[in-house]
C-alpha cells in the first residue's frame, strides 16, 4: 500500500511537472523565435555597414540575405553558418562582398565557449582580424607571429581551438556560398 501511494504520488508531480513544461515551452518558443530574428537582423547591419535593407535567398540549405544600400544598390551577402568549438555549436554571421572576394566583418550570434579564454572569439581584437580578410583560397590561421598575407588571422593564445573553429566555419560558409555563386543561384 505504501509503495503504491508513493508510485502515484510521484507520477502525479511528474504529470504536473510535465504539463508545466510544456505550457512554459509553448509560451516561451515564439518568443525565442521573435528574439532570433531581430538578432539576425541586427548582425546583417552590423557585417555590412552601409545596408540599409536585405533580401533573403531561399532554398540554398542556409541562411543568405542579400544586403542593400540606401541607393537600392546590392553590396554584399550576408550569411549565417554554424559549426562545433571546443565546448558546443558556433554560429556566426560573416559579411561579404558582392563578388565574395573580402569578407567585411564577422559576428557571433551563439557559442558556449570557455569564458575568459574561448569566448575572446566574441571581442574585438580577434573579430577585427575579418575585417577585409581575403578568403581566397581558403582563411589560415597562424600562431604566435602577426599575419602577413591578406587571408591570414592570428590564433587566440590559449583557445587555439576556438580560434581554427571560427576559422574552420567561416571557410565552410564562404566555400558554400561561392558553390552557390557559380551555381547561378544568388540572384
Amino acid at each position: 500500500m505504501k509503495v503504491t501511494h508513493i508510485i502515484a504520488t510521484l507520477t502525479l508531480i511528474g504529470i504536473i511537472a510535465g504539463g508545466s513544461l510544456s505550457l512554459v515551452n509553448n509560451w516561451a518558443a515564439p518568443k525565442i523565435a521573435l528574439n532570433q530574428k531581430a538578432e539576425t537582423e541586427r548582425a546583417i547591419f552590423l557585417v555590412h555597414l552601409d545596408g540599409k535593407r536585405y533580401e533573403e535567398i531561399k532554398n540554398t540549405g542556409f541562411e543568405v540575405y542579400k544586403v542593400f544600400n540606401q541607393a537600392d544598390s546590392s553590396v554584399g551577402y550576408s550569411l549565417v553558418y554554424a559549426g562545433n568549438g571546443f565546448q558546443g555549436k558556433i554560429k556566426i554571421m560573416i559579411g561579404l562582398t558582392e563578388d565574395l572576394n573580402k569578407i567585411t566583418s564577422i559576428e557571433i550570434l551563439e557559442q558556449s565557449e570557455t569564458p575568459g579564454l574561448g569566448t575572446k572569439i566574441l571581442e574585438a581584437p580577434y573579430k577585427n582580424q575579418y575585417k577585409e580578410l581575403t578568403p581566397t583560397p581558403s582563411i589560415k590561421l597562424v600562431k604566435g607571429v602577426e599575419p602577413s598575407n591578406p587571408n591570414e588571422v592570428k590564433a587566440i593564445t590559449g583557445a587555439t581551438i576556438s580560434s581554427r573553429s571560427v576559422v574552420a566555419i567561416v571557410n565552410e560558409g564562404v566555400k558554400r556560398l561561392k558553390e552557390l555563386q557559380i551555381k547561378g543561384a544568388l540572384k
